[in-house]
């Protein structure tokens, strides 16, 4: 079901193969089918609600505070309550050139199943490109938040990202793991603040 909802490349599941396992979070990374670039997915559980998880994905401004090597982070245009155009900078050591994206993000929830897939994809060619940063050409990246039981929510996120410029694959992919897995160990911490326990969103139907 996750890989049908996010539209990924689609080799047989087993082919993940787990890279770390620490602190309630599973790290799995897997070849793509139409890339040199490893796919990651990131598996881990929390006692919360659907609109608490949203609510911290959604606020998109503060991505600083928690996102690994994030810089900037704006908002360029509101669709709807379930669809944006976000830009963002990744702050990368010298003498590797700085890196930006911006992706179209789209949240659905099943009725029945009220499971909410968030899924962006690089729209590089939406804002011209800025000086001093070398613009991310592919970025797949899809969260999945599963209802269990007891008030458990199952958090899946996946990524594919191409960095664009002259970084070597080996490189990106041996360093492809340490990045999402200290944004998962935030994201814990951060969606218990009250902020994000306390929100209440329209567009999100809570399991029973």
């Amino acid at each position: 079901m996750f890989l049908s909802l996010c539209g990924f490349s689609q080799p047989a599941q087993n082919n993940w193969s787990i890279k770390k396992d620490a602190d309630g979070i599973a790290i799995y990374t897997r070849k793509a089918a139409n890339s040199d670039f490893k796919e990651l997915k990131a598996v881990f559980y929390l006692k919360t609600s659907l609109c608490s998880i949203v609510a911290l994905v959604d606020d998109w401004e503060n991505y600083s505070n928690w996102v690994y090597k994030c810089g900037q982070s704006t908002i360029l245009k509101k669709v709807s309550d379930r669809e944006l155009i976000h830009y963002q900078t990744v702050l990368v050591p010298w003498p590797l050139d700085k890196r930006d994206f911006i992706v179209t993000t789209v949240l659905s929830q099943d009725e029945k199943t009220k499971i909410i897939t968030i899924k962006s994809t690089a729209n590089p060619k939406y804002i011209p490109d800025n000086p001093g940063f070398v613009r991310i050409p592919q970025l797949d990246a899809c969260w999945i938040l599963t209802p269990l039981k007891d008030g458990i929510i199952e958090v899946t996120y996946q990524l594919l990202v191409n960095p664009g410029g002259n970084i070597p694959v080996w490189i990106v992919n041996m360093v492809v793991v340490d990045g999402p897995f200290q944004t998962m160990v935030n994201f814990k911490q951060w969606v218990m603040k009250p902020k994000y326990q306390a929100a209440k969103l329209s567009c999100i139907k809570e399991f029973d």
